[in-house]
């Protein structure tokens, strides 16, 4: 039996009229009555006792009514689920983000998806560093990645999603905490508080730069897992700790200051912006609009941080 004979077999049955029923499957009514009898040599049972002027169902004929109309709904639903899954209107994609800087974006991206494409289903991993989640993507255990990276493997395309630069998180009662900039000159013999060196940050790396580029050594009192630790040992005063506008724009201690790093006498500052990143033979339709949902909600401007009182929020100079 198949999808055809099944429609035949409807069409006459809903209609009981051989002539009523070809004009409705568009179809001249010899076909349609040697379909009917090829279906019953099939099924090796009569399904209509026909005459010349009525026709009826026989008891196979009416049992056979609903299991009919199933098969056609269920065929109705694969042909749709794969015209669905072919614009993009369903499936599984895997996002991994890294940093509490992309937790903002993140969370319209979901609402978006939710709203517009509520067939598609997204898996959010969150990294405390960008190296994994390009790992993750290198290896398809995921499909897009956000974070900060200054090298891609082969075969990854990326776009800046989120402009982004460097502040510097002070106590508040820091002798830097009233500065407008500060550059980076003067943190040469500051207390400071890093990220892991081996995990891939941005930030531990343009530390290292900066630091070079001045010609002293940064004086690393401790090393957090986090950002957030990090901004927790900063409210302390055990150190400074070099960070993002983006983390500054979302941060709520009022022991904890913010100010820009000012660019160098010899040119601006590295690139910190946020990416997405995505692989190059990508095909998955659900994946692509994603994508473009992603790029279409980016924020390729810096965060604003707005100061806030001295009674609510992180102070940013």
């Amino acid at each position: 039996m198949d999808a055809s004979q099944v429609r035949a077999f409807l069409a006459v049955a809903e209609e009981l009229h051989f002539r009523r029923a070809a004009e409705r499957l568009h179809m001249a009514q010899p076909p349609l009555t040697r379909t009917i009898k090829q279906l019953e040599r099939e099924l090796g049972t009569t399904l209509f006792d026909r005459n010349t002027r009525s026709v009826s169902l026989t008891p196979a004929g009416q049992a056979m009514l609903e299991p009919a109309r199933e098969v056609l709904e269920a065929l109705r639903r694969t042909t749709e689920a794969a015209r669905s899954a072919e614009r993009g209107e369903v499936g599984l994609v895997r996002v991994a983000f890294a940093g509490v800087s992309t937790h903002p974006l993140v969370a319209t991206l979901a609402r978006r998806v939710r709203s517009e494409r509520p067939g598609i289903e997204l898996e959010l991993s969150s990294q405390n560093f960008a190296l994994p989640a390009i790992q993750k993507l290198a290896t398809r255990e995921t499909d897009i990645a956000l974070g900060r990276w200054d090298v891609l493997p082969d075969g990854i395309d990326s776009r800046v999603v989120m402009g982004d630069r460097l502040v510097l998180a002070v106590p508040a009662t820091h002798r830097l905490a009233d500065q407008e900039e500060v550059h980076f000159a003067e943190l040469r013999g500051e207390r400071l508080v890093t990220l892991p060196p081996d995990e891939g940050s941005v930030l531990t790396d343009r530390l290292r730069r900066l630091a070079e580029a001045q010609r002293f050594v940064p004086q690393v009192v401790q090393v957090a897992p986090d950002t957030q630790t990090a901004l927790a040992l900063v409210s302390a005063e055990v150190g400074c700790s070099l960070t993002l506008s983006s983390v500054a724009a979302n941060q709520g201690d009022p022991h904890v200051t913010f100010v820009p790093v000012a660019a160098s006498e010899g040119g601006g500052l590295p690139d910190v912006h946020l990416r997405a990143a995505w692989r190059a033979d990508e095909r998955s339709p659900a994946v692509r609009a994603v994508l473009d949902a992603l790029l279409e909600v980016d924020q390729v401007d810096e965060p604003s941080v707005p100061p806030a009182s001295p009674s609510s929020g992180s102070k940013v100079r």
